[in-house]
């Protein structure tokens, strides 16, 4: 049996899939992005966060086979909702062998995981192949920049991408716009130019920055200072919908 480490599980749940869902955010990341807005999720370790109601530890380990179970005594409301079960992060892959010991044995339950594709090949097609329906996170395709505001290339989550477009697994693309780090035209028409034509492309999410990322940063000890300004954020639909690629703002 797999444990792993979790630090929120959040019930009816409207935007991490279709339907109503539970959505269990797993701890531990491999990306460092500068506008992350939950810095909680980054260290794989449980750690204190100092709230003014008091300390509260974030993250604890669960048993994959108890977390599925748990999960498959709601499979009628999940029924009656559309809906199912999401894992978030962090970064799911970043635990694989927890994540593809709950997805296979939480089936028939719909199970969606959302991930950045930062992990190696053969994790990302075993879990993907696990799922009913896969968000993936696409952040900025330009190399130099990737690195600059994520601190890891994108080389490794661009094959993973191109090998699930041919896949024919469904997939929805979210976009995290950030103000001046992946908002511009440049981005975006390289991102659309990728997906353009893809069949199991459900469609594209944008989810522009939300300015009080930094509100949990204190309650670690660390300050955020992001290099970008916070006002400039530009928001438009009209690349994608001009390539007729379904894309709405969330």
């Amino acid at each position: 049996m797999k444990k792993g480490i979790i630090f929120s599980i959040e019930e009816f749940g409207i935007n991490d899939g279709p339907g109503i869902r539970t959505v269990i955010f797993l701890k531990g990341c491999p990306l460092r992005c500068v506008w992350c807005h939950n810095p909680e999720s980054i260290s794989f370790e449980p750690q204190y966060l100092e709230k003014k109601s008091g300390r509260s530890l974030c993250g604890y380990s669960v048993d994959a086979t108890e977390l599925a179970q748990k999960m498959l005594k709601n499979k009628i409301i999940f029924e009656m909702g559309n809906g199912g079960v999401t894992l978030s992060g962090g970064e799911p892959l970043a635990q694989p062998g927890f994540t593809a010991e709950f997805l296979e044995q939480v089936a028939p339950v719909h199970r969606v995981v959302e991930t950045s594709g930062m992990a190696p090949a053969s994790v990302f097609r075993e879990i993907v192949g696990l799922t009913d329906l896969t968000l993936i996170d696409v952040k900025q395709m330009n190399p130099e920049k990737h690195r600059q505001y994520t601190g890891a290339s994108n080389r490794q989550i661009l094959e993973n991408i191109g090998w699930l477009c041919a896949s024919g697994k469904p997939f929805v693309a979210r976009i995290p716009l950030i103000p001046g780090v992946n908002d511009d035209d440049e981005n975006l028409q390289a991102i659309q130019a990728m997906f353009k034509g893809v069949p199991s492309l459900q469609r594209i999410e944008l989810m522009p920055y939300n300015k009080f990322a930094g509100a949990k940063y204190p309650m670690l000890g660390r300050e955020y200072n992001p290099p970008f300004d916070l006002q400039s954020l530009h928001v438009t639909t009209d690349i994608f919908k001009n390539n007729n690629i379904n894309a709405i703002v969330l």
